[in-house]
């Protein structure tokens, strides 16, 4: 058997062996890394951030805000898909801006239940409490509170109510109601659908779908029984909008202007289901994501 090759030194010649040193290959490339690690880093700081529209302080919102926040009895629960944290062009912000600490909370998650949210689970189970998600079991939002021949919907009119509102895509606001059974307890109602949104820097399916602050708006006008509310909420959300249309933003029309009007310019679904659900929004005017 033959002895193994030394590979510790290369012959170059006859009598000129070439050592190959892996100590000082190493050293050059911690010294090389060394001198990196020296260099100064120079720190990329966030714009400052305005403490109450959370806006950049170039394009603070703030004069399109109420100069006091407005006083409702009726208390907002936002239930929001962690998604919707990371966008900028946010809406929540602006809602919660407008209305008194207490009045507009934010529960960020996709699935809530009794033993993790029992906060939650308390204004679920309260017989004041409603829940603004479209569906064929959803009673329209003002004729529930208009008609005040039953007990039930004379309290809805007149007593302090809670309103939750699921903050999302349609899909994510879908997925989010049919897995959590606490926001299937309270009664399910629905805005109008002769609403139009004017949020028009966000493409929406169809075109009564609404923004969570609209959403907010219309409900609490109605609840509150005042007008000037929905104004009010409003007038920061076209601000937003007239800015960013301003600053190079095109208006993102829906997608079902787009199928209605020959724009649309996606590769149409395979899926049968997909299929369907766009060609009701062609052909169904009152129809809604569901």
């Amino acid at each position: 058997m033959e002895d193994a090759p030394d590979f510790s030194s290369v012959t170059s010649g006859e009598n000129e062996p070439v050592t190959c040193d892996s100590s000082s290959s190493e050293d050059g490339l911690v010294d090389g890394f060394g001198d990196l690690a020296a260099l100064p880093v120079e720190v990329c700081e966030r714009r400052p951030t305005c403490v109450r529209c959370r806006r950049p302080q170039k394009v603070c919102l703030c004069p399109f805000l109420p100069l006091h926040p407005l006083e409702v009895s009726t208390c907002l629960y936002i239930v929001q898909h962690p998604a919707e944290e990371s966008r900028v062009l946010r809406t929540v912000p602006l809602l919660a801006a407008c209305l008194p600490p207490g009045k507009c909370n934010v529960l960020v998650g996709r699935r809530f239940n009794e033993e993790k949210n029992p906060d939650l689970a308390a204004v679920c189970r309260d017989s004041r409490t409603l829940i603004l998600y479209p569906g064929p079991n959803a009673q329209n939002l003002e004729e529930l509170v208009q008609n005040q021949g039953g007990q039930e919907d004379h309290e809805v009119g007149t007593a302090r109510h809670n309103i939750i509102i699921i903050d999302g895509t349609w899909s994510q606001a879908k997925y989010m109601f049919l897995r959590n059974s606490l926001l299937q307890l309270p009664k399910q109602v629905q805005l109008s659908k002769t609403l139009s949104s004017q949020y028009v820097i966000r493409t929406q399916p169809s075109n009564i779908c609404l923004s969570t602050l609209e959403c907010a708006a219309v409900a609490l006008s109605i609840l509150e029984r005042n007008d000037d509310i929905q104004e009010v909420l409003l007038r920061p959300l076209r601000a937003l909008c007239s800015f960013q249309l301003q600053h190079g933003a095109q208006v993102h029309h829906s997608k079902e202007h787009l199928l209605k009007n020959g724009m649309y310019d996606k590769p149409m679904p395979k899926n049968k289901r997909k299929i369907k659900r766009m060609e009701k929004l062609v052909t169904d005017r009152n129809i809604c994501p569901r």
